[in-house]
Formats: C-alpha cells, sequence, structure tokens
C-alpha cells in the first residue's frame, strides 16, 4: 500500500514538474497562442455580418466587405492588388481581416484606431466601393428589414454610419483562428510539429525574423521599414506610415502583418510582389536581415509557417434582407 503510494504520489509530482516546465518553456517564447476572442453582443454582431456581406453598401451594389477580405480565402483575395468600383485596380495588397482585432491600428498605414474606424474607410474610399456614408445610410434606410433590426439591436431608431461601423467591427471581433498546430506546440503538446517545422522554427528565432513578427498575432503590432539592410525596389506607389504621420522617417515604414494564416493569405507584402512562401521568405532574408537563407533552410522556415494556420471561423451566410422599391438598384457596368 505505501509503495503504491509512494509511485502515485511520485507520478503525480513528476506530471506537476512537466507541466511546470512546459509553462515556464512557453513562457520563454516569443509568441504566444492565440487569446480567446472578445465578448461581443452577438445580436450586433450577427448584424455586422449582414453588413460585411451585402454588396449594397457600394456605389455599385456589387462590390462588399467580403469582396476583398473573402472569408474563403483566409480573409483577403489572393490578389496582388484589390479590385475596386468600375474595375479600379487599387493601390494596395488586401490585408487579412483574420485576428485584426489584435492589431494595433488597421491598414498598412495604420490610419486607422481601430476595426470600427477602418470600417467605414472602404465604403467611402473612391477607390474601392465609391459611395458615401451619407448615400450608404438612406440605402439602408430603405431596407425594412435593416431598420427593424438596427432598433433591436441598439434600442434606438438611430440608423448612423456610427452604428454600421460598430456592427461591422462586432462581426470582425470573432474572425479569430485558434489552435493551429503551433498554438498545440505552445500549449504543450510535443508531437503537434514535425522534426523540420520545429528545426524552421528555430531559424526563425536565431535568424531575427521574431523581431518583428512577435505576440500572439506573429505581428500585427509595430511599424517598420520595408527594406532595412537592402533598398525595396517597388513599383507601388504607397508610401506606408509617411502619409498618416507626414514625417519623412516613416517613409516605407508599414504595420508589420500578421504570420497567422500566411499558408491562405498570398501573394506577400503591401504590394503583393512575392507570390510564395518560398519569395517571401528569400526576399526578407535579404532585405531585413542582411541573411541569404539556403534553400535547405527556406524549406524549413516556410514548413514552419504553415503551422500557424489555424481553425478558418465557420461561417453560415446570411440572408440579407431584401430591397424595397425605394432602394437603389445595382449598377455594375456604370
Amino acid at each position: 500500500m505505501k509503495v503504491t503510494l509512494s509511485w502515485t504520489l511520485r507520478a503525480v509530482s513528476l506530471a506537476a514538474l512537466m507541466t511546470a516546465g512546459a509553462a515556464i518553456a512557453q513562457d520563454k517564447e516569443p509568441v504566444s497562442p492565440l487569446p480567446a476572442p472578445k465578448a461581443v453582443n452577438p445580436a450586433a454582431a450577427e448584424l455586422g455580418k449582414k453588413l460585411f456581406f451585402d454588396p449594397r453598401l457600394s456605389k455599385s451594389g456589387f462590390i462588399s466587405c467580403n469582396s476583398c477580405h473573402n472569408l474563403s480565402m483566409g480573409g483577403s483575395d489572393n490578389l496582388k492588388t484589390s479590385i475596386g468600383h468600375n474595375w479600379q485596380q487599387g493601390p494596395i495588397n488586401s490585408p487579412t481581416v483574420l485576428n485584426s482585432n489584435l492589431n494595433l491600428a488597421q491598414f498598412w498605414d495604420g490610419r486607422a484606431k481601430d476595426l470600427k474606424e477602418q470600417a467605414g474607410g472602404p465604403i467611402a474610399n473612391p477607390g474601392e466601393m465609391a459611395f458615401t456614408h451619407e448615400l450608404a445610410i438612406e440605402t439602408l434606410r430603405s431596407i425594412p428589414g435593416y431598420v427593424a433590426e438596427f432598433k433591436q439591436v441598439f434600442k434606438t431608431d438611430k440608423l448612423t454610419i456610427d452604428e454600421v461601423t460598430r456592427a461591422i467591427a462586432a462581426f470582425e471581433e470573432t474572425l479569430v483562428t485558434p489552435n493551429s498546430r503551433f498554438d498545440q506546440w505552445l500549449d504543450g503538446d510535443k508531437t503537434a510539429l514535425t522534426k523540420d517545422e520545429l528545426a524552421g522554427y528555430k531559424l526563425f528565432k536565431d535568424s531575427g525574423c521574431v523581431a518583428c513578427h512577435n505576440g500572439p498575432n506573429f505581428g500585427g503590432n509595430s511599424f517598420q521599414k520595408m527594406g532595412v539592410v537592402q533598398a525595396y525596389k517597388t513599383a507601388s506607389t504607397a508610401q506606408g506610415r509617411v502619409d498618416v504621420t507626414g514625417k519623412d522617417a516613416d517613409r516605407l515604414n508599414f504595420k508589420v502583418p500578421t504570420l497567422r494564416n500566411i499558408e491562405l493569405t498570398y501573394p506577400y507584402f503591401h504590394d503583393g510582389a512575392a507570390e510564395t512562401m518560398t519569395q517571401a521568405v528569400d526576399l526578407m532574408g535579404r532585405l531585413q536581415l542582411g541573411r541569404e537563407f539556403t534553400t535547405d533552410e527556406n524549406v524549413k522556415i516556410v514548413a514552419f509557417l504553415k503551422t500557424l494556420t489555424g481553425q478558418q471561423p465557420q461561417i453560415a451566410l446570411p440572408i440579407l434582407p431584401p430591397s424595397s422599391d425605394k432602394t437603389p438598384k445595382p449598377r455594375p457596368f456604370n
């Protein structure tokens, strides 16, 4: 009996030490698992989902938020630069909306402080949805189903751009991708990654990639210059943070993109110049770190990056409220 009890206590102690050791090891990592999504008003999020998918918020009646942030494609559109009103070519690559609630600011240049502020930008941008906030609200007010739902959610007859952006932001807060294989490894499952994937993570850390790509979102928490060791050559006219601050030192400083779900969000960089992860790793090594990765090193880093793909949001497509006779008709060809 004493022997059995002794072995039981030893086993419990060993398990406790292993758990503590895993926790200590995790604390030493420059990255962390995704936090649980923030609590939001479910009714506001459901309304925001409808607005996210509704093309009637655009002048043409053809473009929705999901057009450029397609939730079937990693929250991006997999285009070098996005397509705007009247098939205009956008000036910049569409960043993923997934886990965007963890960013320090929104847009590549950080001109929007949060998701609510960001949500109103594309609606009124002439190169994107090309509407005005006033006309967008007029359209929504012409749709009885929306009028009733806004009143139910916000407990007021008021329907302004403020309620619209609050609802869209509430929906976007729910778009998190937990439980990637890398998160499982961080949480103590040491079988979650292969030998090559772990080697890739070690290269990622030892080479200095984590200086910018750190925290729970593997980025999104700082602005950095594109082309630190070597100048970045691009045909893109995007100038980055300087357009917000007016400081020349911020020229070509962009928000560091998240690496979560990077396998799904190609092409890469603000100009979409890197078509593959292999190209992106090679360019980042040379431009930002002054290092040329060997083919084997590149393969291992890419293998690691693929472990950052998390569980994608399971979205049931919303049934949008029908237009009324007063609702503007779609004009996608004019």
